[in-house]
């Protein structure tokens, strides 16, 4: 079965940093696609950044790039983003995400709350 469990989300002021962390079980690591999301109050799920599969090649949404950075720990099984230059609209739940390679199955993770105040 797999799980993801996302932590690291908190309060900060704009301008801040935060580094979120997904834990992952149940599953081999490194070859699959994991990603960020995030969702804010009101609004639809989008990808914040994504590393695909073995290669670790990564995609950035425009409105975070240059400030945040997915990375992975893969004796750790563990997805980072570390979050840079935090403004008030990256304010939202952020999911851990996991699609496996061979099958395409998708998981999420609980989220975890990012507040940026001015």
């Amino acid at each position: 079965q797999v799980q993801l469990v996302e932590s690291g989300g908190g309060l900060v002021q704009a301008g801040g940093s935060l580094r979120l962390s997904c834990s992952a079980s149940g599953t081999a690591f490194s070859i699959n696609t994991m990603a960020w999301y995030r969702q804010a109050p009101g609004q639809q799920r989008e990808l914040v950044a994504r590393i695909i599969g073995a290669a670790g090649r990564t995609n950035y949404a425009d409105s975070v790039k240059d400030r945040f950075t997915i990375s992975r720990d893969n004796a750790k099984k563990t997805l980072y983003l570390q979050m840079n230059s935090l403004k008030p609209e990256d304010t939202a739940v952020y999911y851990c995400n996991l699609i496996r390679t061979f099958t395409g199955d998708n998981y999420w993770g609980q989220g975890t709350q990012v507040t940026v105040s001015s």
